[in-house]
């Protein structure tokens, strides 16, 4: 997500109100403003391993290498520094469990797609509170393996599947891990993302509505929440489906900053990115602009489809143009990525840095 994807946002929320501009994320109202240079150790445009590496560590390392350095020695995310010390631990995402970002942060497998052993970290890591759509490399790797969820409860975690059986929990549950019901007892998609609206699914603010109820405010805490559907579907260049999510987002973004107002002197949030995606570019072609991108054209495909990512990707090209928004690509970029932070010790995100500088940052007394 980088600075066009935020910018085109608040233009689309703009426009839903009848205005050209001035609507704004909470995030982008934040006080500390930054810049992060994203590359990996051995190539300018990064992937999300070695992005989410190097936020989680400190040190860059190859793209496709995931919690090791280039060299594939192990490295140690900073949570479990924060977890000696007595914090409890929280990941949140959009995505599975065991993805790339949300995987940085607690294991270092041989290969980023090793999804069940970066579950094995998981279960090792007593990490107290995680959530997702559920879990890649759900069977194991062979039929000797117990399955992820078996894993998981034989290492003391609670298990919900879906807000209707979260909600019949014991009061108690202590290590919890949060998915979606319809994932339940299978494999977790990866890069899909369809829009479609299911009663009992969790959004990403109800996963931090639920960590932050479970820590309470009497014990520190980390909490790293991932709106990592962004980076899907921004790979499909689907510009309605991409402003949705980063909305998504900031709804967990203000759970956690309602939390920042009762304990101003004591929180920290930063809202940043591993990379970004599909460049986006707000004015496309030699068409003037007018008065206002023609926001119109993309919302009625938006309605017509129900509101589902159900438009294909020439249909979707030919939408984007007539919008007036160019995505002249479908993969990562090489931008700097935005950093926002507001609290205690946010006067350190401000300016330019490195993706390497987060952990020192975080972690400064």
């Amino acid at each position: 997500m980088g600075n066009p994807i935020v910018s085109l946002t608040e233009s689309y929320m703009s426009y839903k109100e009848g205005k050209l501009g001035g609507e704004r994320l909470t995030f982008s109202s934040f006080p500390y403003f930054g810049l992060a240079t994203n590359h990996s150790a051995n190539r300018f445009i990064t992937c999300s391993a070695a992005a989410g590496t190097a936020i989680a560590t400190g040190q860059k390392t190859n793209n496709g290498m995931l919690g090791r350095d280039p060299e594939g020695n192990p490295l140690k995310s900073f949570t479990y520094d924060l977890k000696d010390e007595g914090y409890k631990i929280g990941i949140l995402t959009n995505t599975p469990v065991n993805h790339a970002t949300p995987a940085c942060f607690y294991s270092s497998p041989e290969k980023r797609h090793h999804y069940y052993e970066i579950i094995q970290a998981l279960a090792g890591s007593g990490f107290d509170f995680l959530a997702g759509t559920g879990f890649k490399g759900y069977f194991g790797n062979s039929e000797n393996d117990p399955d992820c969820e078996t894993l998981l409860k034989d290492a003391g975690y609670s298990i919900y599947w879906g807000k209707d059986e979260y909600s019949q929990r014991s009061a108690d549950n202590g290590k919890t891990i949060l998915c979606q019901a319809h994932n339940k007892g299978k494999e977790a998609k990866e890069y899909f993302v369809d829009g479609r609206e299911r009663p009992d699914d969790f959004k990403l603010a109800d996963f931090m509505n639920a960590c932050l109820d479970s820590f309470g405010d009497e014990q520190p805490f980390f909490i790293m929440c991932e709106g990592g559907t962004i980076d899907w579907i921004a790979h499909t260049n689907k510009t309605i489906p991409t402003v949705k999510l980063v909305q998504e987002m900031d709804d967990a973004v203000k759970i956690a900053y309602e939390f920042y107002l009762k304990h101003p002197d004591e929180t920290l949030i930063v809202v940043t990115a591993d990379h970004d995606t599909g460049g986006v570019a707000i004015g496309f072609g030699n068409e003037w602009m007018g008065d206002a991108l023609h926001w119109n054209i993309l919302d009625s495909a938006w309605n017509a489809a129900g509101g589902r990512n159900m438009l294909e990707w020439e249909e979707n090209r030919k939408l984007n143009e007539s919008a007036l928004i160019g995505w002249p690509t479908s993969h990562h970029t090489g931008d700097n990525v935005p950093v926002y932070a507001i609290g205690k010790g946010a006067e350190r995100f401000s300016g330019k840095m490195d993706n390497t500088d987060f952990k020192s940052k975080i972690l400064a007394e």
